[in-house]
């Protein structure tokens, strides 16, 4: 068990360099009381998701604050036209996204998407689908999902939910509804737990925002 600030730190080094999609040769490592901070560079945005996403992993780690660099070498670099275009043609080939009009803004590699889709699910495929484009630094979100459900209805369906996932104790999790927002609350054991739990609230029918009170106690 990760008891000390020294461990910590070592857990979430080990586990960006065991991880060959991540590197790290400019990552540097922090914690403090669960809290984990990543400093340094990386040449891709893809790159940055991916280190963040190691380091939330990690038995122990409550928190992560991501102060990562994207630094784009040569091979990554594109023009901001070049990337709208890409970022079209993913959106046209891609099976959940091609029946929306999702739009796409590019601005110096930072990009924000605007939208209606249907599903939570088709907002973080979108994001998922922009963050592996080429010479994109930075994806802001601003995909909207549709509204529609009575928030009871969608309070049962989410409780539901968190009692068939495997890795929930789901007793220890307490959802609240108010119009298409879920608010959760209660404790998990891990990062990993509390994402499971948030994805779950996220899928029911109508669910536009979430709000996450859920605490890690490893």
């Amino acid at each position: 068990m990760v008891t000390t600030k020294i461990d910590l730190e070592s857990s979430v080094k080990d586990a960006l360099d065991w991880n060959p999609q991540v590197d790290t040769r400019h990552v540097a490592v922090s914690a403090e009381g669960g809290a984990v901070t990543l400093s340094g560079y990386v040449p891709t945005f893809l790159a940055k998701v991916r280190a963040v996403n190691t380091a939330e992993g990690v038995f122990g780690v409550k928190a992560v604050a991501d102060e990562l660099e994207v630094r784009l070498q040569k091979p990554f670099e594109k023009d901001d036209s070049a990337i709208a275009e890409s970022i079209v043609r993913v959106f046209e080939t891609n099976v959940d996204l091609a029946k929306f009009n999702l739009k796409a803004k590019v601005a110096g590699g930072h990009v924000t998407l605007t939208g209606i889709v249907d599903w939570n699910f088709e907002r973080e495929e979108a994001q998922r689908a922009v963050t592996r484009i080429l010479g994109v630094s930075l994806i802001l979100n601003d995909i909207t999902v549709k509204p529609r459900g009575t928030a009871t209805e969608v309070q049962t369906q989410i409780a539901n939910a968190l009692t068939r996932h495997a890795v929930l104790e789901a007793r220890q999790i307490h959802v609240v509804t108010s119009e298409n927002k879920a608010i959760l609350s209660g404790h998990v054991h891990s990062l990993d737990e509390a994402r499971v739990a948030r994805t779950a609230a996220w899928y029911a029918p109508g669910i536009t925002q979430v709000e996450d009170h859920i605490l890690i106690e490893p």
